[in-house]
């Protein structure tokens, strides 16, 4: 059973999102991580880059397969985790906190509230 947090939204493609005031903290779900193995690179924006709703914004690297990584938002890159390049494994130990990817300042408020919640998404991976 993968571990589905309340109160975080989700996308049907395995992202994470949880609201930190104004800002969209985003990450790959523990039944991501679980799915792709042990991570060993992971590409990310440079702050300050736009990323689109559902549209690709980095790639996570396993040693079974690179994944595409979707942005749940539309919006601008504020920060990424620059522990993420040195020790991209945190992804796999740590998905919902350490391991977090990106804050974006979402740009549509609107996109947000289109986002699976956590019984919803519990429910399409734990089946």
């Amino acid at each position: 059973m993968s571990s589905v947090p309340a109160g975080l939204k989700y996308t049907k493609e395995h992202e994470w999102v949880k609201m930190e005031g104004e800002l969209a903290v985003v990450g790959i779900t523990d039944h991501a991580q679980h799915a792709l193995g042990d991570i060993v690179f992971v590409e990310l924006p440079k702050a300050g880059a736009s990323v689109t709703y559902m549209k690709p914004f980095g790639t996570v690297e396993s040693v079974k397969a690179a994944s595409d990584l979707f942005s749940p938002l539309t919006g601008k890159v504020v920060e990424v985790n620059p522990a993420l390049a040195k020790t991209p494994e945190t992804v796999n130990k740590d998905p919902y906190s350490g391991g977090w990817m990106i804050k974006i300042q979402p740009a549509n408020k609107a996109e947000f509230a289109q986002l699976l919640d956590d019984k919803t998404y519990g429910a399409l991976v734990n089946k």
